[in-house]
């Protein structure tokens, strides 16, 4: 890998100054050496959160996807439980037509949910 070899290479020039300037100027090579490994890996780790947001990043931001699913919610609910009391007050066989209102609303939740997965 490349970016090792440099990092081996700042390494070595690390070293070979210590040789060349002596123990009195070791602290501040290994200050500078550590400083320049600690951009490194922020620079490595930058990368990578920038990769992988943008290989996971969805179609759809998830705050827009869960608020349409809140807001089909709501109306579902809304325009449900009003039907549910005006079948159940208006007829005596009421309760095969509520049963076939609260499956569709339930078909067209679940269809919405499982095509947004997609």
């Amino acid at each position: 890998m490349v970016r090792s070899s440099s990092s081996d290479d700042e390494l070595r020039a690390a070293v070979a100054a210590r040789r060349e300037l002596g123990p009195e100027y070791e602290d501040s090579l290994v200050e500078g050496f550590l400083e320049k490994m600690d951009q490194e890996i922020d620079r490595r780790v930058d990368d990578r959160i920038a990769a992988r947001s943008r290989k996971d990043a969805p179609a759809v931001r998830p705050s827009v996807d869960a608020g349409q699913r809140l807001a089909l919610s709501i109306i579902s609910l809304v325009f449900g439980v009003p039907a549910t009391a005006g079948i159940a007050t208006s007829t005596d066989g009421g309760i095969v037509l509520i049963l076939i209102l609260w499956l569709g609303i339930v078909g067209v939740n679940a269809t919405f949910a499982l095509g947004r997965r997609r």
